[in-house]
């Protein structure tokens, strides 16, 4: 198991006190659903400076597609360089473009200038330059997944 690791409870969510004997409580940190854990380790093996589609790490994981590995990321993806995995198109998430912009910035990410039809004049992730292919990542190509 990696060491991606969800927080348990939530909004909403009150003790109910003890279980009874036969139903045991569950583990403050629930595992990860193993499709969700694969994802996370592919978005930890992407270089700084370089991203992957949704659809790229569904295609080295070689199993689900962009929203599968999108949804993984949208419950689980803090826990790992998310502003790695993007769009196909190069747009930025919404809602968190400014904090995807300091990290694209500190880490040299390719972008694109904004053009002034583009809301509020966002850039683009420079998909041509920016997108990463897993080769070199110790050692694997693409569609093998990591270990």
């Amino acid at each position: 198991m990696s060491q991606h690791q969800t927080g348990g409870g939530g909004p909403g969510t009150a003790p109910t006190g003890p279980e009874p004997p036969d139903h045991p409580q569950p583990p403050d940190h629930p595992a990860l659903p193993e499709y969700a854990e694969r994802v996370l380790d592919v978005a930890d093996l992407i270089p700084p400076g370089r991203v992957m589609t949704y659809g790229d790490v569904a295609e080295w994981l070689g199993d689900g597609g962009p929203r599968q590995v999108g949804r993984a990321m949208a419950l689980y993806g803090s826990a790992v360089p998310w502003w790695r995995v993007v769009r196909a198109d190069g747009a930025l998430l919404p809602g968190a473009e400014i904090r995807a912009l300091e990290h694209y910035h500190a880490e040299g990410t390719p972008l694109r200038g904004a053009s002034r039809q583009a809301e509020g004049h966002v850039p683009r992730l420079d998909m041509r330059h920016a997108r990463w292919d897993g080769t070199g990542a110790d050692g694997l190509g693409r569609g093998e997944p990591p270990t």
